[in-house]
């Protein structure tokens, strides 16, 4: 199934403010409930993580990351997941365990 992405600027305020939140050196994790209907994932990546093509390459890695965690969600949530320096670096079987472990902290992932 395709990936439901937020691209509206309102969304990833409304988890920046509103959101939960979870660190960890190689990504940060905001969720909030939503009204869509299923869950939406945003991606974001600063120019700290590196240039264009480190921050190209550190939105692949989550997004192959999440696209295996998708299918145990519970719920209708907006996920704005944040790429930190550390990320660019790592593959996504790295980031997986991460995001697995952020996501079950937050309530979000079926157990």
């Amino acid at each position: 199934m395709r990936i439901l992405k937020l691209n509206r600027n309102n969304d990833f305020k409304r988890a920046y403010s509103k959101g939960r939140y979870v660190v960890h050196p190689i990504l940060i994790s905001y969720v909030v409930k939503n009204r869509a209907g299923r869950c939406r994932l945003g991606v974001t990546t600063s120019k700290k993580v590196g240039n264009a093509v480190r921050r190209n390459r550190a939105r692949r890695v989550i997004v192959a990351a999440f696209q295996q965690v998708e299918p145990l969600l519970k719920g209708n949530w907006d996920i704005v997941l944040v790429a930190r320096s550390a990320t660019a670096g790592v593959k996504s079987t790295d980031v997986l365990p991460v995001l697995q472990w952020q996501l079950k902290k937050l309530g979000v992932l079926e157990e």
